[in-house]
């Protein structure tokens, strides 16, 4: 099975300077080609991978800086590139800039790639016309290095190994029949069907308000000078502090479910709508003026939305999953907090306030995340049933008490939910 694991390099001045080299070189790779395949595309012509490649080796004739960096970090860079183009559309993916994006490159052939362990801290790998670079191994590798990837972060540099680990899905779950839903949430980061929160506070009040000085404190330099650089550091610190806890948090709570349930649920939410801004209302009486519209209060739903980190849960647990035979599922969320569990009759007056639920028809009563997040589980064990012969899969179709929404909500889960588990991608750390 492939898995990543990452390690803190420990570079020397030189080779700093030449992997600073070998990143400005794929970024130049990098917008070149991507530059060319849009000019193709305003003359109603394709241009691939292929070619491109065939080009690039000419221009190593040409340019001889380019024949400095190694070739295979040139050509995977083409690669990515392809790979880009073919699922966002040649207009869906964005240049790399140098401010904004670090030097990152791969060396795609693991044989090439030699590791030796030096010490209990420390290890090293060789890897073409770079050398040997240090790194502190934190754990071990546990399998064959298929291509190494290196990628500054602020002042620090990182290794990230591909590694084939020899493990197989397990046939049978830990704990057969388990099944518990998912209400991803803003006041509790994660609400489990069972009835246990799953939550953390990533910055602190202090650290939100040290955040906003550090950015006008950045905002108040000029560009390119050295005061500019301090500022936009200290910021990237108190930021990279938080996304660390993140992403501590998004592990610990994959691991405790996946490791828990054979089937996970989670709601198939789309964060990229759901944290738009709001559209403007522009006044019919005076031009040039807009109507109020509670645009500062979506603003800061948005941050609290995007600081939970929703999709690196749900991520997490997909990739955690293949080591414990867990199925992680997705479902249409509509009308999960506005249904009642016992009763499933759909009311949005049922829903009192953040976490009150009171059934307007049946009087349930319970917390609205533990309420949502069995309806999800509901749903999903709908879709996760067996077919059996001359059976149709699907939910059952609710009792309508209030109207249609009832029969909507599960027509839609049917229509929209997956039946089959996505594949967990392989994290390019």
């Amino acid at each position: 099975m492939l898995t990543g694991r990452k390690y803190r390099l420990n570079l020397t001045p030189g080779q700093v300077v030449f992997a600073e080299r070998i990143g400005g070189a794929c970024r130049s790779v990098w917008n070149t080609a991507l530059e060319q395949r849009r000019e193709y595309r305003r003359r109603g012509a394709f241009i691939g991978y292929h070619e491109q490649a065939g080009q690039l080796a000419e221009a190593k004739r040409e340019f001889a800086w380019l024949c400095e960096v190694p070739g295979h970090c040139l050509q995977q860079t083409l690669i990515d590139l392809d790979q880009a183009c073919s699922r966002h559309g040649t207009w869906g993916v964005r240049w790399k800039s140098k401010v904004k994006n670090p030097p990152s490159f791969r060396f795609p052939e693991g044989g090439k790639i030699a590791i030796e362990r030096l010490n209990r801290r420390w290890a090293r790998a060789k890897l073409p016309k770079l050398g040997w670079v240090r790194f502190r191994i934190t754990r071990p590798l546990g399998g064959t290095v298929k291509n190494a990837t290196i990628r500054r972060d602020d002042k620090h540099w990182y290794i990230s190994f591909l590694i084939e680990d020899s493990l197989i899905k397990p046939e049978r779950h830990a704990h057969p029949g388990g099944a518990v839903g998912i209400d991803r949430g803003v006041v509790k980061v994660v609400t489990c069907s069972d009835g246990r929160f799953h939550h953390q506070v990533f910055a602190r009040d202090w650290e939100v308000g040290h955040t906003k000085k550090l950015q006008r404190d950045f905002a108040r330099t000029t560009k390119g000078s050295a005061r500019r650089n301090k500022a936009a550091a200290r910021v990237a610190n108190l930021v990279r502090k938080i996304r660390r806890r993140r992403e501590d948090f998004a592990a610990k709570t994959a691991c405790a479910l996946a490791t828990s349930f054979e089937l996970v649920v989670f709601e198939a939410l789309a964060t990229r709508n759901m944290t738009a801004r709001v559209a403007p209302r522009p006044d019919p009486e005076r031009l040039g003026a807009f109507l109020p519209n509670g645009g500062a209060g979506k603003s800061g739903l948005n941050r609290s939305i995007l600081d939970k980190g929703w999709h690196r849960i749900e991520l997490a647990t997909r990739s955690k999953a293949r080591y414990t035979g867990t199925c992680v599922i997705t479902v249409n969320p509509a009308y999960t907090s506005q249904t009642c569990n016992v009763c499933m009759v759909v009311d949005r007056k049922s829903r009192e306030s953040q976490a009150a639920f009171r059934c307007t028809s049946c009087g349930h009563t319970e917390h609205a995340d533990v309420n949502a997040a069995k309806n999800i589980l509901t749903a999903g064990r709908a879709e996760f049933v067996q077919p059996r012969p001359g059976v149709r899969t699907g939910a059952r179709k609710p009792r309508n008490r209030v109207g249609r929404k009832a029969n909507r909500q599960a027509t839609a889960a049917q229509a929209t939910a997956q039946t089959e588990p996505e594949l967990a991608g392989i994290p390019r750390l």
